[in-house]
């Protein structure tokens, strides 16, 4: 072969090369409804504390405006503290705009908590309280853990403002593990353009036309991390279709850790069709759930995974808050979606996918120290599934559980079959999965059971929630009705001569 021949095959390579990149590019691009943005610097933030300090640091430092939507901001230590900073902004002519979700600060605080804020010149919007009008309304949740300072810093997360976050020393409680990211660059205008969509969703009205919240057109870069920002909406299904293109495309590896998985058949099964072609899928999820209903949900879908050869971890700590994935070392993403309906497709959500070999390497590496206070999940008789992917690290004990809602309940929840295989795991770090799946069926049956008995004794117990689901339906019903008929006249009125 000459060598004209030679550099015609490797020109043919190149360009062969670097077509597999562009469609890839379009791909992940189309699939999250989100362009690749380059020019940033990112930053990984591990745990609350991190996060509340650089939160707290930024909000102190803002000489414009601060922007905060947050899930839950409770009246607590953590929740005064914030508060009371944006309290301190806005008294020195900063504009300072707050959105919380109104289930998610349920129980809580209160509106009235944000009382001071609103007297120095802040507002403050509830997210989809329930009301008339909107029979299902109320179910979808702003799942958004942002902030963004002076159209120069972002943050997006999972950490909620809460002290809960922060554990419980005075009981041997270890704080929650949780993980974000602090933005510098291009991307931190598209997550005030999130913020922007969720305070017009939560309002009658756009943020102001105020001089505060003017930018320049032109974001200068602040360093060389390519990322896209994917901020979904009801419906929208976004991050969704960008997990299943990214299991689709995984060629080595692809480590995922997740506080409320529950599988849903497509994406289980391209996880399933990854790990058959010799990728190395592992899940980490939370071993000590707050939510006990959802571990339960997410145990009874390990089977089917390990039988595909994905490697499941159980988190050894109080509670695995994180939602994060990283792919092949190059791919990894961070955020606040859950991997199950609720935040694919009913909630706002927000993440970041970054493209970046270094970033990557950083979330891989934490995701191996997070293994080492994990406790592997492995089929009956000791096996892995069918790939048999890299041997087990070692693995540490389970930490004291905390004496309130969450910890306790969730455990019991597995069953007496798992109480049995916990001495077993704490010796050889591994847990033998038990017969998870019939844990659900029978909960579901002592529920039928339950209420039928009620039905019988005492029917009014029944019937009165009922009526009242039925009134909400017919007013709201209604309501909706009169709104269409008048809507169609005013453009009757409209379209006539």
């Amino acid at each position: 072969m000459g060598l004209a021949d030679t550099l015609a095959r490797m020109n043919l390579n190149r360009s062969h090369a670097f077509s597999t990149r562009q469609f890839a590019e379009q791909a992940l691009s189309r699939s999250a409804g989100a362009p690749l943005i380059g020019g940033n610097a990112v930053d990984l933030l591990i745990d609350a504390q991190a996060h509340y300090d650089a939160w707290l640091k930024a909000i102190a430092g803002a000489k414009r405006h601060v922007f905060l939507e947050n899930y839950i901001i409770r009246n607590d230590r953590i929740g005064q503290a914030f508060r009371d900073a944006l309290v301190e902004r806005a008294r020195a002519g900063v504009f300072v705009a707050v959105i919380a979700d109104w289930a998610g600060c349920l129980g809580q605080s209160r509106s009235s908590f944000w009382n001071p804020l609103r007297e120095a010149g802040g507002e403050v919007r509830i997210y989809n309280p329930p009301r008339l009008g909107s029979s299902f309304g109320w179910i979808s949740r702003d799942h958004r853990k942002v902030l963004v300072v002076d159209s120069e810093i972002g943050f997006l997360s999972g950490v909620c403002i809460s002290e809960k976050w922060l554990g419980d020393p005075a009981h041997d409680v270890p704080p929650w593990r949780d993980t974000g990211v602090m933005l510098r660059g291009p991307a931190v205008a598209e997550i005030e353009q999130a913020f922007t969509d969720s305070w017009r969703d939560a309002g009658p009205a756009g943020l102001p036309d105020d001089p505060r919240l003017a930018r320049s057109e032109a974001v200068a870069d602040a360093g060389d991390v390519a990322l896209r920002l994917i901020a979904t909406q009801p419906s929208t299904a976004g991050m969704y279709r960008l997990d299943q293109m990214v299991a689709a495309m995984a060629t080595k590896t692809l480590w995922l850790t997740d506080a409320y998985f529950v599988g849903v058949a497509p994406y289980v099964q391209a996880l399933s069709a990854a790990s058959r072609d010799g990728v190395d899928v592992r899940l980490l999820v939370p071993g000590t759930s707050d939510i006990p209903m959802v571990a339960g949900m997410s145990r009874s879908g390990y089977r089917p995974l390990l039988k595909a050869g994905i490697r499941v971890f159980e988190w050894n700590g109080s509670m695995l808050h994180a939602k994060t994935a990283v792919a092949d070392g190059r791919w990894a993403r961070v955020g606040s979606s859950n991997l199950n309906i609720a935040s694919w497709l009913s909630n706002r959500e927000i993440d970041v996918a970054i493209e970046d070999a270094g970033f990557a390497g950083k979330l891989a590496a934490q995701y191996e120290a997070d293994l080492e206070n994990a406790t592997e999940i492995l089929l009956r008789g000791g096996r892995r599934g069918g790939t048999g992917n890299e041997r087990m690290r070692s693995r540490a004990p389970r930490p004291p559980r905390p004496r309130h809602a969450g910890g306790s309940s969730s455990r019991a929840a597995a069953g007496a079959l798992r109480i049995a295989n916990t001495v077993g795991a704490a010796i050889t770090h591994h847990r033998v999965l038990g017969d998870t799946e019939s844990g659900p069926v029978l909960a579901g049956a002592v529920a039928a059971i339950v209420l039928t008995i009620v039905a019988v004794l005492w029917p009014a117990v029944i019937a009165w929630p009922l009526a009242l689901i039925g009134a909400w339906f017919a007013v709201n019903l209604t309501i909706n009705g009169f709104a269409l008929r008048k809507r169609r006249r005013r453009l009757k009125d409209e379209a006539a001569p």
